[in-house]
């Protein structure tokens, strides 16, 4: 239960960082309050999954699945560049995440 805690406070870090874009483009309160939501539950899901897993672990595979999906999003929506470099480095960003776990 705790991975799919770690996972979907992941996924919330991904949809609150498309939150902080989307406010910035549109300056509007949807926006900040889903914000608001989606880092709040996303901070929720990280606090009960790091009653089980390893504190380090844990911030490793949320930092990751937050930026990489960030980075995935804004390659998606927004436009941003998806030279095949970002997408080894992105890569890169999963797979240290992965090989913590791994070794822990």
């Amino acid at each position: 239960m705790a991975w799919i805690s770690l996972i979907a406070a992941g996924l919330f870090e991904m949809f609150g960082v498309t939150m902080i874009n989307k406010l910035h483009r549109d300056r509007n309160w949807k926006a900040f309050i889903l914000l608001i939501l989606g880092f709040g539950a996303s901070f929720l899901f990280l606090a009960f999954a790091m009653k089980t897993l390893p504190m380090g672990t844990a911030y490793a595979i949320w930092t990751g699945i937050g930026a990489s999906g960030g980075a995935i999003l804004g390659m998606i929506f927004y436009g941003e560049s998806k030279n095949w470099k970002r997408i080894i480095f992105i890569a890169m960003v999963l797979g240290s995440a992965i090989g913590l776990k791994l070794v822990s």
